[in-house]
């Protein structure tokens, strides 16, 4: 496809889509969840099929020589596909809030005013690796009443159109347009610039990927932006705290998973307890193969456990979202030190506090600045689908109009509606 038929590619699906928002805004919240409902089944009755599809990415990808962190993200297991048919079903028993009026009081002139939840209209949804990011993108549109224009990355497209085809099915199974989830069918490069500055068909654009993407995206694109960077998550375990507590929460938040924006890639550990915990920790994470990049302090307690593969950080490792084996880890006074360590360093994503201490804990949820903030729990929680939310389109570390995992509501927009009786303004 030449960059001409891409751009004329692109605006068609503008156009359609476009069209289908206005059928989507007016769709039963039944027909929607019947959507999702038979979308969630055909995920399963096509469990191997999609399987054998997304086997072509992953010979295709490893032949290219992508990082494995990469190929793992490309995978569509059972597991992923099971999970993705259980966020359609928790969006289809959630409550529809498109139309629902909320605040509303009556003024001194004699007019009721509240404020009614509707669709955004059309989102773009550009996004790399991760293929069950089609199904997450889809459902949430389909519930909250949008239309969406899906671009995955090159190296998970023939993933991508299987599922495609998939939701298409189930909306027109359902009633509802099958242009109402588009996904663009070319891997040029040329589609993302012309997708991201249509703002006569597209009413905002979420990238999700790479921090080099995110960052063209936003200094380039033509319409609102929800984004986040870079994932650099702190796991700060307090004095006092329960320790097998925390050993056990520091190893989950780094080792269940390192290729998610969520997975801590920073351990800082009051001084108080450091002696009594990081051997413990530096135990699990020698045998897991994770590479610990250290302050002095921390070094120095962490040499005596056997096996570990210690390095001096850098204070550009503070800064770093590894997504891989590799941890930093500091010792700090306390709690002040903490919460301003991470403040300066961090992405403003996902933060967390091991603690037995209620106000250290309240002190922590109000001045860590950032999406989410968690007490006694792993960072590998900040999640839509763990916080119930169904499924997620991403997550924002915006201040503005969404913030954390972006659910139903992050995808709708508030309207005034004013109801009277034949009032005048005088």
């Amino acid at each position: 496809m030449t960059e001409l038929n891409t751009v004329e590619h692109v605006l068609t699906l503008g156009q359609q889509a476009k069209k289908a928002s206005a059928l989507m805004a007016k769709a039963s919240a039944a027909t929607k969840n019947k959507a999702l409902r038979h979308l969630a089944t055909l995920l399963r009755e096509n469990a191997d099929a999609l399987q054998l599809d997304n086997t072509k990415d992953l010979e295709r990808a490893r032949a290219a020589g992508l990082a494995e962190p990469m190929v793992d993200r490309l995978k569509l297991t059972p597991q992923v596909l099971e999970t993705c048919a259980q966020g359609c079903e928790q969006l289809a028993a959630m409550p529809d809030v498109i139309g629902e009026i909320t605040g509303m009081k009556q003024v001194q002139s004699g007019i009721r005013v509240g404020q009614m939840r509707v669709p955004i209209g059309v989102f773009g949804m550009i996004f790399e690796s991760r293929p069950n990011v089609t199904i997450e993108a889809a459902s949430l549109s389909i519930k909250s009443g949008n239309a969406c224009i899906l671009r995955g990355g090159s190296e998970a497209i023939e993933s991508n159109k299987a599922l495609t085809q998939m939701v298409q099915r189930a909306l027109a199974d359902s009633g509802l347009p099958t242009d109402a989830v588009q996904l663009v069918q070319t891997t040029d490069r040329a589609a993302v610039g012309q997708l991201i500055t249509m703002p006569q068909y597209v009413d905002v654009v979420i990238p999700r990927g790479g921090k080099g993407l995110i960052e063209r995206i936003s200094a380039e694109a033509k319409v609102p932006v929800i984004k986040h960077l870079d994932g650099n998550c702190h796991t700060y375990v307090d004095d006092p705290c329960d320790i097998d507590m925390a050993v056990k929460v520091a190893d989950n938040a780094k080792t269940h998973k390192y290729s998610p924006c969520n997975a801590s890639e920073s351990l800082l550990v009051a001084r108080g307890v450091a002696a009594e915990f990081l051997p413990k920790i530096g135990a699990i994470y020698a045998a897991k193969g994770v590479e610990m990049r250290c302050c002095p302090k921390a070094k120095a307690i962490l040499s005596q456990v056997t096996g570990a593969n210690l390095k001096d950080a850098t204070d550009q490792d503070w800064f770093e979202e590894y997504l891989a084996p590799i941890i930093s880890i500091k010792v700090v006074e306390g709690l002040d030190e903490a919460i301003a360590h991470i403040n300066h360093y961090g992405s403003h994503h996902t933060e967390a506090i091991l603690t037995r201490d209620h106000m250290h804990a309240q002190r922590f949820l109000r001045e860590v600045d950032s999406s989410s903030v968690m007490v006694n729990a792993s960072t590998r929680f900040a999640d839509g689908f763990e916080y119930g939310l169904g499924a997620e389109i991403g997550i924002s570390t915006d201040k503005f109009h969404a913030r954390g995992p972006v659910g139903i509501e992050g995808l709708t927009s508030l309207k005034y509606v004013v109801l009277g009786e034949g009032e005048v303004r005088s």
